[in-house]
C-alpha cells in the first residue's frame, strides 16, 4: 500500500515536471513569435544582450518578455482562482467570471478611470483588488439569504446576477464617456497587448504573494470537499477558512483583472483539466492548475497574434474559442463516467 502511495504521488510530481518543461517552451515561443517576424538570430542577440540595439530588439525586449512574464503570472492567477472557488463553493462551474468577482474588479477600475481620472496598473490594482472583495461579499450575502445557507446552487445564482449586474453597470459606465471607451475598449474585453514593463511591475507583488497564499489552502479544501459538518468534525473552522480562500481568491482575480482586463473562462476550465490529470486532491490540483493555466493563455495568445497579422485578436476571444467546446467536452465525459 505504501509503495502504491509513493508511486502515485512520484507520478504527480513527474506531470509537474512535464508541465513546467513545457511552460518554459511555450514562454519561449510566445516570445519568438507574433505578428511582427522577428528571426530567432535576432532575438536570442536581443535576449543575451548581443549588439547594438535594434527595433527588433526592443520589440523582443519591451514587449514580448514583459507580455510573456505577465501571461505567466495572470494565467497562474486566474487557474487557481478557479480552483479555489471550485473548492471553497463545492461548485464546479465556480469561476471568477461567472461569481461576479471580475465584474466587481472591472467595474472599480471603470470606475476609477472615468470618475477619479486614475491612471497606471499600480493604482488600478487597489482598486480592482477592492471592487473584487465587494463583489465576493454582495454574493456570498446573497446566496446567505434564506434557510439553507449558501448553497453551491444559490452561490452560482448570486454570481450569475452580480455579474449581470455589474457588468451593465461597467458598460453604461463607459458608453457615456468617450474618451474612457476608446481607452478601455481593448482592456474590457481581456488582452495582454500592450502591458509593458511597469503594468508587470505593478501588479506581480500582489500575484505572486496570492500564488504563494493559495498553496497553503490545498488541506482546508480537502477538508471542505467532504461537507462542512465533516470539516467541522475534523476541526476545521469552516467559516474562516472560506474567508481565507475568498481573500486569495480577490487578491489573485482583482491583480489580474487590473493588469489584462477580466479574461474569463480559464478558471473554469482549467481545474477541470487538472483535476483529469491529478485527481481530485488540491494539493496537487492547485499546482497543476498554477502550471496549466499559463500555458492555455500564453497559447491562446500566440494564436491570437499569428492568425489576426499584421494586427492582432485578443486573447479573451481566442480563450472563448478555444474553452467552450473544450469545457463541453469535460462536461460529456463526466457525465458518462458517473452513468
Amino acid at each position: 500500500m505504501r509503495t502504491s502511495v509513493i508511486d502515485h504521488t512520484a507520478r504527480r510530481a513527474s506531470g509537474l515536471v512535464v508541465l513546467c518543461a513545457v511552460l518554459a517552451a511555450v514562454a519561449f515561443l510566445s516570445v519568438t513569435q507574433g505578428s511582427r517576424s522577428i528571426d530567432l538570430p535576432d532575438v536570442l542577440g536581443a535576449l543575451g544582450n548581443l549588439g547594438e540595439p535594434t527595433i527588433n530588439s526592443t520589440v523582443t525586449l519591451e514587449l514580448r518578455v514583459p507580455r510573456t512574464l505577465l501571461g505567466i503570472l495572470a494565467g497562474a492567477a486566474l487557474g487557481v482562482a478557479g480552483a479555489v472557488l471550485q473548492g471553497v463553493t463545492r461548485n464546479p462551474l465556480a469561476d471568477a467570471g461567472i461569481m461576479g468577482i471580475n465584474s466587481g474588479a472591472a467595474a472599480f477600475v471603470v470606475f476609477a478611470v472615468t470618475v477619479l481620472g486614475v491612471r497606471g496598473a499600480g493604482v488600478y490594482v487597489w482598486f480592482a483588488f477592492a471592487g473584487a472583495i465587494g463583489a465576493i461579499f454582495l454574493v456570498y450575502t446573497i446566496a446567505s439569504m434564506g434557510r439553507e445557507g449558501a448553497t453551491p446552487v444559490k452561490l452560482a445564482l448570486s454570481g450569475a446576477a452580480v455579474t449581470a449586474g455589474l457588468s451593465s453597470l461597467t458598460s453604461g459606465i463607459v458608453m457615456t464617456n468617450l474618451d474612457a471607451l476608446n481607452e478601455l475598449r481593448f482592456w474590457q474585453v481581456g488582452s495582454l497587448a500592450g502591458r509593458y514593463a511597469p503594468v508587470l511591475t505593478g501588479v506581480a507583488p500582489f500575484l505572486l504573494a496570492g500564488l504563494v497564499l493559495s498553496l497553503g489552502c490545498g488541506r482546508a479544501l480537502n477538508g471542505l470537499a467532504l461537507g462542512e459538518d465533516m470539516a467541522r468534525g475534523l476541526g476545521q473552522r469552516v467559516r474562516l477558512t472560506r474567508a481565507a480562500a475568498f481573500g486569495v481568491v480577490a487578491l489573485l482575480a482583482g491583480a489580474a483583472t487590473a493588469a489584462c482586463g477580466p479574461i474569463v473562462f480559464i478558471g473554469l476550465v482549467v481545474p477541470h483539466l487538472a483535476r483529469f490529470i491529478c485527481g481530485p486532491d488540491y494539493r496537487w490540483i492547485l499546482p497543476y492548475s498554477m502550471l496549466l493555466a499559463p500555458i492555455v493563455l500564453l497559447l491562446a495568445d500566440v494564436l491570437g497574434r499569428v492568425a489576426g497579422a499584421p494586427g492582432e485578436l485578443q486573447v479573451g476571444v481566442v480563450l472563448a474559442v478555444l474553452c467552450a467546446p473544450v469545457f463541453v467536452g469535460i462536461v460529456r465525459y463526466a457525465r458518462l463516467t458517473e452513468a
